[in-house]
């Protein structure tokens, strides 16, 4: 795991170039390697920050983003904090950080949108199958006749969405991916085989917690359970997508082999998901900001760097209980909806390619807070728009089919260059086996929409040969407004994290759209 700042190899600490902005002194990134470096804990107190990233990357990283990871390394509790190289400034603590505590839970290192995921479909269409626009189209529309795409959309909105009311509600939040929940919707049960987690229990490791916490809030505070169910099998707004993609497996004879472990199939098509939980995990996680802000402000209790997002409740007290169980109930509905949203886009390609067949190869969390061994002590690991990153022989992947491979790393980039599949290797260990959870953004959504233009937007993906369901594609989302991939995928291979196994190459994308201008071209 990360080297206390005591034990620091004995490596020469180069200084920030001198084309770098400058920072104030303890901002300042001590470089260890190409891809490598630390930010000393405040008042050189433990651990050092570990940040991976390229100097392009390091340089890119504002006093924000650098100033939220070192109140959140400095907060109660917390011994180990990692700086990916997607970080920028986020919700309390940045986004693209991982946060280790034994002690403490702390509901900003996961965010508002709990358990936000990425999930891949392959599928065994070869690509030539969806060369002709006409066929791509036909199958957007088919999508979102099943899947609703927007904040607050849901079921109701589309015409061939799988009906979910209070009772099965209620089972898929208390119960995740279970066979019973699976069989109901129409979701292959095989596939909860092929999650991260298919299941979180409550603080006691048991359901009953759970189905008492629904109790609770639906009768109390939270009053509109079923119509946030409603939303199962959906996409949200902002950067949550369905995309289409080719894949391409690297042809070295090991990743190969690894990709055959996967169920990755070069030259065919899959299909690529991002999202979390929706207005129920929204609603879950901003009504447990607003209970923990509430105690500190009656307490009296400092604030770590004064920051009213970075609240927390140490293990075994009953704002803790309640938090951790308000995050599984959360993470239950996001496994839930990806599945979901995978049997519906697999029903949407056999309507218009009769006889297409198609298998889960991962579903990963970004967003969540899980008990995990950190050097031989079980902590809290916290990941905040980072990844999990296991490599093969880590003893949390026996009895998976990932055992002797490392799992899949599910990274999304933009369509305009991409998206991709990795594994974790034996150097995770160094980020407390995480890994970055996507590109990150350059830019924030006001800043894009103001400077990107919208032509060269639309430009950009008409000459890369890439459909959407939107009229005018998303300023604010265009590949422009985030960091460079590439460079952020070599950030992780330098720093020995891991490895890629294949690239994945757009053909559609489904991002938030208004109803009325579905196949529009």
């Amino acid at each position: 795991m990360n080297i206390q700042a005591e034990e620091m190899p004995a490596v020469a600490v180069i200084p920030a170039p001198p084309t770098a902005p400058r920072r104030p002194e303890d901002l300042v990134i001590h470089v260890t390697g190409e891809a490598t470096g630390f930010i000393p804990a405040p008042g050189s107190n433990g651990k050092p920050i570990t940040v991976i990233g390229t100097e392009a990357i390091r340089n890119a990283f504002d006093t924000t983003c650098l100033r939220q990871a070192l109140n959140s390394r400095g907060a109660p509790g917390v011994t180990d904090l990692v700086l990916n190289p997607d970080a920028h400034a986020g919700y309390g603590a940045p986004i693209g950080c991982v946060m280790v505590s034994p002690t403490h839970i702390y509901p900003g290192p996961v965010g508002v949108d709990i358990k936000c995921s990425m999930s891949l479909l392959q599928t065994d269409l070869p690509e030539e199958a969806i060369n002709e626009k006409p066929i791509r189209r036909a199958i957007i529309n088919a999508i979102l006749e099943r899947i609703p795409t927007g904040p607050g959309r849901g079921q109701r909105s589309v015409k061939k969405s799988r009906a979910v009311g209070y009772d099965l509600g209620r089972r898929v939040v208390a119960e995740g991916a279970c066979e019973a929940v699976c069989t109901a919707l129409g979701i292959p049960p095989e596939w909860a085989h092929r999650c991260e987690d298919a299941f979180h229990r409550g603080h006691d490791d048991t359901v009953a917690a759970l189905e008492a916490r629904i109790d609770r809030i639906y009768n109390g505070q939270f009053t509109r359970f079923e119509g946030k169910m409603r939303q199962l099998g959906s996409y949200g707004g902002g950067n949550h997508f369905g995309e289409c993609e080719v894949v391409r497996v690297q042809q070295d004879t090991h990743m190969r082999a690894i990709a055959e472990t996967f169920g990755l199939l070069d030259g065919r098509i899959a299909f690529l998901s991002h999202c979390g939980s929706r207005g129920f995990g929204y609603d879950l996680a901003e009504n447990q900001f607003r209970a923990l802000q509430r105690k500190f402000a009656q307490w009296n209790i400092p604030l770590p760097g004064g920051d009213r997002e970075l609240v927390y409740a140490p293990l075994g007290t009953p704002e803790a209980n309640d938090y951790i169980d308000d995050m599984a109930l959360g993470a239950n509905f996001a496994t839930v909806n990806h599945l979901l949203i995978n049997a519906l886009v697999l029903e949407a390609f056999q309507e218009i390619i009769p006889g297409t067949t198609g298998t889960l190869v991962y579903f990963i969390s970004h967003n969540i807070a899980r008990k995990e061994l950190v050097d031989n002590k079980l902590a809290w690991v916290h990941r905040k728009g980072a990844t999990r990153a296991f490599p093969a022989g880590h003893h949390a992947l026996r009895h998976t089919p990932f055992a002797e491979t490392g799992h899949p790393i599910l990274l999304p980039g933009n369509p305009r260059d991409g998206s991709a599949v990795m594994v974790a290797n034996q150097g995770a260990a160094l980020s407390c086996y995480s890994v970055n959870h996507g590109a990150g953004r350059a830019m924030g959504r006001k800043a894009a929409i103001r400077t990107l233009d919208q032509d060269a937007i639309e430009k950009e993906l008409a000459d890369a040969d890439i459909l959407s369901n939107c009229r005018k594609y998303p300023t604010d989302e265009a590949p422009a407004a985030y960091k460079d991939f590439a460079e952020v995928l070599r950030s992780v291979e330098l720093a020995g994290l891991a490895s890629k196994v294949a690239d994945l190459r757009a053909r559609f994308v489904i991002k938030d759209a208004d109803e009325s201008l579905r196949g529009a071209a």
